[in-house]
């Protein structure tokens, strides 16, 4: 585990540096781990590697060591033993799916690029649950690490300056789902009803880090 200062009122916990399962399940674990604890810290935002933790200096401040190697030292005694950390059991998240047609326009290029028919993608696509490896780009919006290989395309090479909120689309290795209108260069297979961010909820995000994600097709692309 390495801990180093991010400005003056952050720092990373760097738990790996290869994106898996393993490396993120300790990143999650730790997460629950920090808020579980007695430390003084505004958020704890966890990524493919790492648990970013924001914090107040102030809290952390007077005598002879800074703010950052305080808050350091009693996150170190605080995770001496990693191997102690609790996993954290992940929630399994349903995302309904209209696959094709204006819901994904993009679908035939994906057919086309893969060498798959349409029917082949939607089974492939829905087929496996997905890692919420973090929450990034726009508020809600999950990178999720799962997509069959055979699924890789990618990206656009003229990004669209509007996406629909709710496009699932896939970039590369990843696939996702637009939880607002942004622009976007994903290639769009599909789209969902369901809200990923409602800033009148009380957890905006509908999903985090370290939950599953299960696709299911509605109706025949």
């Amino acid at each position: 585990m390495k801990i180093f200062p991010l400005g003056d009122r952050a720092l990373v916990i760097e738990v790996g540096s290869v994106i898996s399962p393993e490396v993120h399940a300790t990143v999650t674990a730790l997460g629950q781990r920090l808020r579980d604890s007695e430390l003084s810290y505004l958020e704890a935002v966890p990524a493919f590697t790492t648990l970013t933790v924001h914090y107040d200096p102030r809290d952390y401040a007077g005598g002879s060591e800074a703010p950052f190697v305080k808050l350091r030292s009693l996150i170190e005694a605080e995770f001496s033993e990693l191997e102690s950390v609790p996993a954290v059991t992940p929630r399994l998240v349903e995302i309904p799916v209209v696959y094709g047609g204006a819901a994904g326009p993009d679908l035939d290029f994906v057919a086309s690029h893969t060498g798959l028919a349409r029917e082949e993608i939607v089974a492939l696509h829905s087929g496996t649950d997905y890692l919420v490896y973090m929450i990034g780009f726009a508020p809600g919006f999950p990178y999720l690490g799962g997509l069959d290989p055979r699924l890789v395309t990618p990206r656009r090479s003229d990004p669209r300056s509007r996406v629909p909120a709710g496009s699932v689309g896939i970039g590369g290795a990843q696939t996702g789902v637009y939880p607002l209108e942004t622009p976007g260069g994903w290639q769009l297979i599909g789209r969902t009803d369901l809200r990923l961010f409602d800033p009148g909820r009380e957890t905006p995000a509908l999903l985090r880090a370290g939950d599953r994600v299960r696709f299911i097709p509605v109706g025949k692309p």
